[in-house]
């Protein structure tokens, strides 16, 4: 088995620098067939996927958080779309949330993680694909999109260079509640042509379960059902907001009478009045969107080590 690594240096604010020596070690002590390249810019982790695909790698580690993941993955899938479908997914968490790691069943502990790789178990996974008005090329994303209020906390969560894991943004959701309330847009949200027109706080279209380094935003999502599931909150007051913030960490935000819980294949969402923040996999998509048209490919990707 032949493993292509990608590390992402800029991961979990710039300390994913200091993990590449000892990623390297460990997979060298687990015996692993193993080539390791460093990402130096936005989307090179992408161009550098594609790249092993197309040389017929095995499987592609993507060593950094969960974008780092999505520009792996969207590489893949690009080569996939010339129809080099044999190379894997794999997985190292050195991010700020690893959210998509989590939701697979994969360690976060560094040596835990290279004999999932080893395993040679794996499991095909379906990936969204998501399109705004400001990013028609679109893009694919395996974990969630996020509009409003998550997407404005990870604005504020990836400018804060302390942080890290879950607190970096519970402390970027506390923050957002004080400067998000009187910007929540009024969105008219489509799924499989039902229609809901409200001042929304946030729509969360799910493939995994959580965002945020711990938030179950969609606890009985799963990643290869067909389905996109949304978690859908109505603008509400500071003090409200609060006492929601709890409910999103246990996963129980579908008792609230604000939230509802949608499932569907196709979501468009339209700013009727406002714009959108968007955020795709823990990083921004877009800043003020106006329109936003996502679906779900079901079985594209496989992930190794995944249960």
């Amino acid at each position: 088995m032949k493993y292509y690594v990608i590390a992402n240096p800029a991961s979990a604010h710039g300390r994913g620098a200091e993990f590449i020596p000892r990623i390297q070690r460990a997979l060298k002590k687990h015996g692993l067939d193993f080539e390791l390249a460093v990402s130096q810019y936005p989307w090179h982790a992408a161009e550098l996927s594609e790249q092993a695909a197309r040389r017929g790698a095995d499987v592609v580690v993507s060593a950094g958080g969960d974008g780092t993941a999505n520009e792996v993955a969207n590489g893949l899938l690009l080569a996939q779309a010339r129809g080099m479908r044999h190379t894997a997914l794999g997985l190292i968490s050195i991010g700020t949330g690893n959210d998509l790691a989590a939701g697979l069943g994969l360690s976060a502990d560094l040596d835990d993680a290279i004999l999932q790789l080893k395993s040679g178990a794996s499991r095909w996974v379906d990936v969204g694909f998501a399109r705004s008005d400001n990013f028609p090329a679109g893009r694919y994303f395996i974990n969630c999109v996020g509009v409003g209020f998550d997407a404005a906390g990870t604005i504020l969560a990836r400018d804060d260079p302390f942080g890290s894991g879950f607190v970096a943004y519970l402390f970027a959701a506390i923050q957002t509640i004080f400067t998000y309330h009187a910007s929540a847009p009024t969105l008219r949200i489509e799924v499989d042509g039902a229609t809901i027109v409200q001042k929304s706080l946030m729509v969360s279209v799910m493939n995994g379960r959580r965002i945020g380094g711990g938030f179950l935003t969609a606890p009985d999502a799963r990643m290869d059902d067909g389905y996109l599931d949304l978690c859908v909150a109505r603008a509400v007051g500071r003090l409200r907001m609060f006492v929601l913030l709890p409910h999103f960490v246990r996963g129980t935000q579908s008792t609230q009478p604000e939230i509802r819980m949608l499932r569907g294949k196709r979501v468009k969402i339209t700013a009727v009045e406002g714009v959108m923040p968007v955020q795709m996999d823990g990083e921004i998509f877009s800043e003020n969107g106006l329109l936003l048209e996502i679906e779900i490919y079901p079985g594209q990707l496989q992930i190794v080590g995944a249960s």
